[in-house]
């Protein structure tokens, strides 16, 4: 079926959701070795997604984040490392993608989602007490790819004697 038909058939956000979440799923089934560019999370349902992914993991990175980009291919993401658990606030200023972030806490467990967060939205996300990590993709793909509290992150940041789901 050429992709005017799928079009059609799917509207555009289903078929980009569709689209994605397959990138998603065969980055996942080449598997994650566990690389500083590499994340992969486990779904309490066992779907996995993998995403290229950058750091943020100092303060100048995680200030900036996403800031000024006009877009994010779908299997991308950027991952932002703390030094220490704490409140995680985000928001959206500067930001031209819609996104969702992922809170974790030190073991790389997610505790929240914040779906579809607006572009240039100054109004606080908050991921709550004790995030260590943040992942921010594309909106619309924890949704699709099953992303809710209790998935797992696999990615070298996480300290592999606490990791729930270790390099």
């Amino acid at each position: 079926m050429g992709y005017g038909i799928a079009a059609r058939l799917l509207g555009s956000g289903a078929l980009w959701a569709a689209v994605a979440l397959g990138m998603a799923q065969a980055a996942a089934a080449q598997g994650t070795d566990c690389r500083p560019d590499r994340a992969e999370l486990v779904a309490p349902d066992g779907r996995r997604a993998a995403f290229a992914v950058e750091l943020a993991d100092s303060g100048e990175e995680r200030a900036r984040g996403l800031m000024f980009r006009e877009s994010l291919p779908a299997s991308a993401g950027m991952l932002f490392v703390y030094d220490r658990p704490q409140r995680a606030s985000f928001w959206m200023r500067n930001t031209l993608i819609p996104l969702d972030m992922i809170f974790l806490d030190p073991t790389g467990t997610v505790t929240r989602v914040h779906q579809g967060a607006v572009p240039l939205d100054e109004t606080p996300i908050d991921g709550g007490p004790g995030v260590l990590y943040v992942l921010e993709i594309n909106a619309g793909l924890a949704r699709a790819l099953g992303i809710v509290p209790g998935t797992r992150l696999r990615h070298l940041a996480v300290d592999p004697a606490r990791a729930a789901l270790p390099c």
